[in-house]
């Protein structure tokens, strides 16, 4: 059995070296600098191809999006969410052993050509992710840690950034056994993970795109609008157009919803006028509304 606090510490060290490493050595599977690099991309194409040409360059809240970029993506691990979740594997995997189970990889793909292993793994990551997504609009008490990221009143790329911490362990959670399950490498990962970052981030753009046929099958611009109307429509009062990466699971399963095609659609939600604007209230928000706090 593993020493969890040597294994908690360490991580913390670790975690640092890493993020040292990402910043001060540039190459072509530094995580950071793609998501610097794909971020700056999307952020041109907004400013050279506009929808709501009448939004400014740097939208209401464009620093708070920012900000939750750099705290999302590296600082929560760097306070503590990597060592947190490098023991709750660590214990699961001793708990797994300790009943004789060695590894839980039931499908074998390391023999199966590269692209089937990426295009298999972004479909299964992406409909384990709808589904999660669903649930954040479903649940109440995951409605409120989901309210942070609905709480953008002008949509603009770093808009995708805006969610709370919460959501990262409740989706890391949810899809780790599933995806487990199947024996994909660290580096099918960073592929399929950029590239729905990329995805992502053109869905939340200022763009006017919907990519004609091809719509049905991937997310866009002008449908992930919808996803953040303000008043939704009375047959699905929950939610709409859930996609992350791919729409073809909003079509499939009728939770699809473009009437018209409209830039300037009022975001947010009911009551929206009363939620905090500033970073540690959205964060304290879901656990006092939850009363956790």
């Amino acid at each position: 059995m593993h020493n969890y606090l040597d294994l908690f510490l360490k991580s913390f060290s670790d975690y640092w070296n890493y993020l040292v490493s990402e910043i001060t050595s540039p190459s072509w599977t530094n995580y950071f600098y793609w998501l610097i690099g794909l971020s700056v991309l999307v952020f041109a194409l907004e400013i050279l191809l506009p929808w709501r040409k009448n939004q400014k360059v740097l939208r209401k809240d464009f620093w708070l999006d920012l900000f939750y970029l750099f705290f999302n993506f590296f600082l929560f691990s760097l306070v503590g969410y990597n060592a947190i979740s490098n023991v709750a594997v660590q214990l699961f995997t001793d708990g797994l052993n300790a009943i004789g189970i060695q590894h839980i990889t039931a499908i074998e793909v390391s023999g199966w050509p590269v692209w089937a292993q990426l295009l298999t793994m972004f479909i299964i990551a992406d409909f384990i992710q709808w589904n999660i997504h669903r649930l954040l609009h479903r649940v109440p008490w995951l409605w409120e840690f989901h309210k942070v990221h609905h709480s953008v009143k002008e949509m603009g790329f770093a808009a995708q950034f805006r969610f709370h911490f919460m959501e990262t362990i409740i989706y890391k959670s949810l899809q780790y056994l599933p995806l487990a399950i199947i024996g994909f490498g660290i580096e099918q990962f960073f592929i399929v993970h950029m590239v729905s970052v990329f995805i992502g981030h053109l869905n939340h753009a200022n763009l006017n795109w919907d990519y004609g046929l091809l719509k049905y099958i991937f997310n866009n611009p002008k449908m992930h609008l919808w996803h953040h109307v303000k008043e939704l429509p009375s047959d699905h009062p929950h939610g709409i157009n859930y996609g992350l990466s791919l729409s073809i699971w909003d079509y499939l399963f009728k939770t699809a919803h473009v009437p018209y095609h409209q830039a300037d659609l009022e975001l947010g939600f009911p009551g929206d006028e009363h939620y905090p604007d500033g970073f540690l209230e959205q964060v304290k928000a879901p656990f006092i509304k939850n009363k956790v706090l």
